[in-house]
C-alpha cells in the first residue's frame, strides 16, 4: 500500500472525531459557554502533548522564530478561531443549516488552492464534489428536499461560514507554507497560539459571567474534544494534507453529516433511515471520484 493511499483512508478518522466534537458542542450549549469550551479544550490539549514534543520545539525552534508570522496566522485561523466560531454557531443554529454551512469548505478549499498555490481544478475533482454534495445534502434533507427549502438563516449560520472558511485558510496555507517541523510539534505550538489568543476573551468571560461548573457531562466534554477532536483529529489532518494536498483532504468533510447521523443513532437512539445509506453511498463515491489520480 503506498503512502498516499494509506492515508486517503487515515483521513477517515478526523470528520468522524469532528461529528462528535458537534454532538459534545450542542450537548452542552447549556452548561458551558463556547469561550469556556474552547479555552480548557485547548488547555488540556496542550498540558498532554507538550511533555512528548518540548524537545522537537526547542530544536526546531530556529525556524519557527523565522517564520513566526506564518505560525501565528496558522494557530489563529485553526486553534483560536475555528472551533470558538463552531461552539458560537450550533448555539444559535440547527444541526441542518450548521452542516449545510460546512460543508461547504471542500468549495473553498479547491477555489483557495486555485487562487493561492494554481492547483488546476480536474473534472473528476469538480464532478467529485457535486456527487458528495448530493450525498450530505440527502442526509441533512432527511430524504425530503422541501426540507432544504424552508431553512432559514441565523447569526449562527454565518459564524458557521466563518469558521469554515477560517479552517479552509488554515488547511491551505499547510500545503502553502510547508514548515520542515514535525506535525506534533508543530500542533504544539498552534495550540500555544491559541490558547494564548483565548486567555483574555476567556477571563473577560469568566469576569462577567463568572466561573462554569465542573459537571462530570462538561468534564467528559472538555476531555473528549481535548484529547480527540483536537490531538488525535489534527495529527491525523494535518499529516493527510502534507501527503493528499488540501483539496483533496477536503472532500472527506462531507464524512461529517454522515457521521454525525450514526453518531445520533447510537448516542441518541434515533433510526438509521434509508437516505443515510443513500447519502453515505453517494459521499463515498464522490470522494472516490475526487480523489482518483488522473
Amino acid at each position: 500500500m503506498s503512502e498516499r493511499t494509506r492515508w486517503l483512508l487515515l483521513l477517515v478518522l478526523p470528520p468522524l472525531l469532528w461529528a462528535g466534537n458537534a454532538l459534545v458542542g450542542r450537548a452542552t450549549s447549556t452548561e458551558v459557554a463556547p469561550i469556556e469550551l474552547s479555552f480548557w479544550r485547548w488547555l488540556l490539549a496542550l498540558a498532554l502533548l507538550l511533555p512528548f514534543t518540548i524537545r522537537d520545539v526547542l530544536a526546531h525552534a530556529p525556524v519557527l522564530r523565522a517564520r513566526w508570522r506564518v505560525v501565528v496566522i496558522m494557530g489563529l485561523f485553526s486553534v483560536a478561531a475555528y472551533n470558538t466560531l463552531l461552539y458560537m454557531a450550533v448555539q444559535t443554529t440547527t444541526a441542518i443549516n450548521a452542516t449545510l454551512m460546512g460543508a461547504s469548505m471542500p468549495l473553498m478549499l479547491l477555489l483557495l488552492g486555485r487562487l493561492w498555490l494554481g492547483e488546476p481544478i480536474r473534472p473528476a475533482q469538480a464532478l467529485g464534489i457535486a456527487v458528495s454534495a448530493l450525498g450530505m445534502l440527502a442526509v441533512v434533507a432527511r430524504g425530503d428536499p422541501a426540507r432544504l427549502l424552508g431553512l432559514g438563516f441565523t447569526p449562527g449560520d454565518i459564524l458557521m461560514l466563518l469558521a469554515t472558511l477560517s479552517w479552509a485558510i488554515y488547511s491551505v496555507m499547510l500545503k502553502r507554507y510547508a514548515l520542515p517541523v514535525p506535525g506534533a510539534a508543530l500542533l504544539a505550538v498552534l495550540i500555544m497560539v491559541g490558547v494564548i489568543t483565548l486567555a483574555p476573551l476567556y477571563a473577560w468571560h469568566v469576569a462577567h459571567h463568572g466561573v462554569m461548573s465542573p459537571t462530570p457531562r462538561v468534564l467528559g466534554a472538555i476531555g473528549y474534544t481535548a484529547l480527540f477532536a483536537s490531538l488525535c483529529a489534527y495529527y491525523f489532518w494535518n499529516r493527510g494534507v502534507a501527503v493528499v494536498g488540501a483539496a483533496t483532504a477536503g472532500q472527506f468533510t462531507y464524512l461529517i453529516p454522515l457521521f454525525t447521523a450514526v453518531l445520533a443513532v447510537l448516542l441518541l437512539g434515533e433510526e438509521f433511515r434509508w437516505f443515510h445509506a443513500l447519502g453515505g453511498g453517494l459521499i463515498f463515491a464522490g470522494i472516490g471520484l475526487a480523489t482518483k489520480r488522473q
